[in-house]
């Protein structure tokens, strides 16, 4: 068994999305169906926890501060944070130590709406944003329908782009650390996808990576030397494949639901795992929590949102 390390205990119904924020020395994921978006800063330990007012697939980082985040009805703006007293409509609160403590709304500040494209019996899932400052989004049908759910690019200036619109589960995205590929996962097919990426940053050359059989490829995330490393769902588990998509680690895991992993940490060497406790009768004591195995890779810095 991976020595894995609960860095966060936690009962997020659908933990989802970790992304390592360098300037504040944190991690930033979600509880989709919890509606909250939570930090941790794993060197004085302090957490803070921000309810959204619809399920949230994924919070990311915006260049001039405050959150980009996948909601509901499409993708939203928060901030930058205005300080203890600019508090958003949804409400905020931190913790140290146990969870739900009152304290200073962290991360706040006023929302509004980018994109905004509500459909009857859809919602946002995970998220990623390209090295050239666009957040490329996923949706999802809650009944998890083929056919239901979208892949769409937003730019920085709110221009929207529609890159997939057949898929059903869209979950984990990446690119290579050249920027030339990215990686795309609609969990249903087992298979991780790979496209090339022409001048204007756009995908062609749908093509498979690699394919899951124990399990669901759910969210990913590529390291320093091109490997990509994906959560499995019902698999139990961290995989990693080499750039040339052969498979080249197991980390094994006591929870049956990861659900996405990002490499985080000083010196970006410590993987952070979210998990999920949605569907199961009896989960294991972590699921729902953070974990991190330490020491155990090589990240890179994650872009922000550049709108």
């Amino acid at each position: 068994m991976t020595a894995v390390e609960v860095a966060v205990p936690a009962h997020a119904a659908l933990g989802e999305g970790p992304t390592w924020d360098t300037r504040a020395g944190r991690l930033i994921w979600v509880d989709i169906l919890g509606s909250r978006v939570h930090t941790y800063d794993p060197a004085s330990g302090r957490r803070t926890v921000m309810t959204t007012e619809q399920h949230v697939g994924a919070a990311k980082l915006r260049a001039g501060g405050g959150l980009v985040v996948n909601l509901r009805d499409g993708v939203g703006l928060y901030g930058p944070p205005t300080g203890a007293g600019g508090v958003t409509a949804a409400g905020a609160e931190s913790a140290t130590g146990a969870e739900g403590t009152a304290g200073a709304a962290e991360p706040g500040g006023a929302f509004r709406w980018l994109h905004r494209e509500p459909v009857p019996g859809r919602r946002a899932n995970d998220a990623a944003v390209a090295p050239d400052g666009s957040l490329w989004c996923g949706t999802m049908r809650y009944d998890e329908a083929p056919g239901g759910g979208t892949l769409t690019r937003i730019a920085p200036d709110g221009t929207v782009r529609p890159i997939l619109d057949d898929v059903a589960v869209s979950n984990g995205t990446g690119w290579s650390p050249d920027g030339r590929r990215v990686y795309y996962v609609d969990s249903p097919t087992r298979r991780i996808d790979v496209f090339d990426l022409d001048d204007d940053q756009l995908p062609v050359d749908r093509r498979p990576f690699a394919t899951v059989e124990d399990g669901f490829p759910d969210g990913l995330t590529v390291d320093a030397e091109g490997g990509v490393w994906v959560a499995l769902w019902d698999g139990g588990a961290v995989r990693r494949y080499t750039p040339e998509g052969a498979l080249d680690r197991v980390l094994d895991l006591p929870v049956r639901r990861p659900t996405a992993c990002a490499f985080g940490g000083a010196d970006l060497t410590d993987l952070y795992i979210t998990t999920a406790r949605t569907g199961l009768t009896a989960p294991h004591p972590m699921s729902g929590s953070l974990l991190v195995v330490p020491g155990v890779g090589k990240g890179l810095p994650q872009p922000a949102f550049a709108g």
